[in-house]
């Protein structure tokens, strides 16, 4: 199927006119679970779903927004107040569109169709595909030129300030700057990253455990506040700290007793997971994957036990994954409560490996995993035009703020 002919061409027959077309990537995150928000390390990598969107002005200041994964459209005024968060799809595009209007963006209007391939809730971030692609089609549109970085920003600020998920900015921000056959180790403090090669012949297969637990959303803001308490405490003796990054596993240890014991655990998962993505970038970096085979399990044991984000099913899925040939490393990814594994597997061996998960997760549980081979792709990028324009760069600099 020709994916832009087809979605200009759907496009065209629901508002009448040419569109230019944006995708932008969900992610999966190799190593570096839930320490985004701690100022923390983190390695995603972008995979090959994508959200896209098509976009053609408007003579008037309206934004009006169809998707076709909900079959819904929503249109609002741009010289209205924004309306309150719904709690449905349309707050993240509304969202970001808030966002660029209170930077100072005079977004013009717009209509767009949204079209997502990115699974939803299997924590492949196809919230931050949505908005990035968004807000690259709605600046565009605009007339303005944006960068990658801010960007990301914008729309961490949207799901943030706007949705009301207190996200970090590990999924915008690999959703803007992947590479393909890269991951991305990234600084969440000064957002300084370098890309960090997957060795050629290792397939990134991603697991879907195909349940998502409906007490999952809500818990992700209650980890961040307990990380936050513990960071509260740990200043009135440690002064210099501004979060968990800042705390080595010694500090944690010998001030234990000012903590709650679950807020101990909480610091102890972000402390040690920080030291496996630094040790997993030096890994992968010196061709040593292999290594990466103790870090992840130790990465997915510590948000089993510590930070208390796995489940049976994730549980179940990483350990079929861990007796099958040719595995590098197996964990959870994404917020947990259900969703992805990710594994790395020799190329060679992959579809003995989806055999062997499938089968054996489908005897323990009556469900059918979905299972995705992927490889690590492209950022968010312009794909076509309505022919008025280059497709030619169209990610440069900005000035106003975030």
């Amino acid at each position: 199927m020709n994916q832009v002919g087809d979605l200009q061409a759907k496009f065209k027959a629901l508002f009448g006119t040419t569109s230019n077309v944006y995708r932008a990537p969900g992610r999966v995150n190799l190593i570096g679970e839930h320490t985004d928000y701690s100022d923390g390390f983190v390695m995603p990598a972008a995979i090959g779903f994508s959200c896209w969107v098509a976009i053609a002005p408007r003579d008037d200041h309206h934004l009006v927004i169809h998707s076709e994964s909900f079959a819904d459209t929503v249109e609002v005024n741009l010289d209205d107040h924004m309306p309150a968060p719904s709690g449905k799809w349309c707050d993240y595009p509304l969202g970001v569109a808030w966002v660029l209007q209170q930077a100072g963006h005079n977004l013009r209007g717009a209509s767009l169709l949204i079209h997502g391939e990115v699974p939803l809730g299997a924590g492949l971030s196809s919230s931050a595909a949505l908005e990035i692609s968004t807000g690259l089609a709605l600046l565009d549109n605009s007339g303005y030129q944006v960068d990658r970085t801010r960007l990301a920003l914008f729309c961490q600020r949207a799901e943030n300030e706007f949705v009301g998920a207190r996200c970090g900015i590990m999924d915008q921000f690999i959703s803007c700057h992947g590479q393909p056959g890269h991951g991305l180790m990234l600084d969440c403090r000064s957002l300084d990253y370098q890309l960090i090669p997957i060795p050629n012949g290792v397939n990134l297969v991603i697991c879907n455990t195909m349940v998502r637990h409906e007490h999952g959303s809500g818990e992700y803001n209650v980890r961040r506040a307990e990380c936050e308490e513990g960071v509260r405490e740990l200043t009135k003796v440690l002064p210099g700290i501004r979060a968990l990054r800042d705390v080595s596993l010694a500090q944690l240890e010998q001030n234990r007793g000012r903590l709650r014991e679950v807020v101990h655990k909480r610091c102890r998962h972000v402390i040690t997971e920080n030291d496996r993505v630094r040790a997993a970038a030096l890994a992968l970096q010196n061709g040593e994957i292999q290594s990466l085979r103790k870090l992840m399990a130790d990465s997915h044991q510590s948000l089993r036990d510590d930070y208390e984000v796995s489940c049976a099913e994730l549980d179940l899925m990483v350990n079929l994954a861990s007796q099958q040939k040719g595995v590098s490393g197996a964990r959870m990814t994404g917020g947990g409560f259900g969703g992805c594994t990710i594994n790395l597997v020799r190329a060679e061996n992959t579809t003995e490996f989806q055999r062997g998960v499938a089968q054996g997760y489908h005897s323990a549980t009556g469900r059918h995993p979905d299972i995705h081979v992927c490889e690590a792709s492209q950022g968010a990028e312009m794909i076509a035009t309505r022919g008025e324009k280059s497709a030619a760069e169209s990610v440069t600099n900005i000035s106003a703020d975030v």
